[in-house]
């Protein structure tokens, strides 16, 4: 029994190292990078978007529109709509050199003109390397449910 907490304790550290091993560290920052980009807009954090979109960014909302660097980041911080929260899950990343995918599910909650908003998206990212860092050149976000405004 008191050998008990050691062999819990090891047994985590392996599976904690597994999981480590299975997502090589190109992965790993752009996971965070995700959870950065997210934070940003809550905390309307211009110059970390300015850096994060590359200059010929082009993103696609769910409602089809399409927005280049300045307009997806202009909706961000000057748009009617204000993300309070985000949570992403089933995020994957993907490396092909000095280009990388990551899809997954965000749930935001946020006000769009005064209203609660809650939403799930599934997104498409893609990054490219430049000068040592990840850019983001292109998001695709498509409605999992349905708009849910109330007061």
């Amino acid at each position: 029994m008191r050998h008990a907490l050691p062999l819990t304790l090891a047994a985590l550290m392996m599976v904690s190292v597994g999981w480590s091993q299975t997502t090589n560290p190109a992965e790993q920052e752009l996971l965070k990078l995700e959870n950065d980009w997210k934070q940003a807009v809550v905390e309307l954090d211009v110059a970390f978007l300015q850096r994060l979109y590359a200059a010929d960014y082009l993103g696609t909302d769910a409602e089809g529109a399409v927005r280049s660097k300045k307009e997806d980041i202009g909706i961000d911080l000057f748009g009617t709509f204000r993300l309070e929260s985000f949570k992403l899950e089933d995020m994957k990343a993907r490396v092909y050199g000095d280009v990388a995918v990551v899809t997954g599910l965000n749930t935001i909650r946020g006000r769009n003109s005064g209203m609660k908003l809650t939403r799930q998206y599934r997104f498409t990212d893609v990054f490219v390397k430049r000068e040592g860092r990840w850019q983001l050149v292109s998001n695709h976000a498509t409605t999992v449910n349905r708009l849910v405004l109330s007061n």
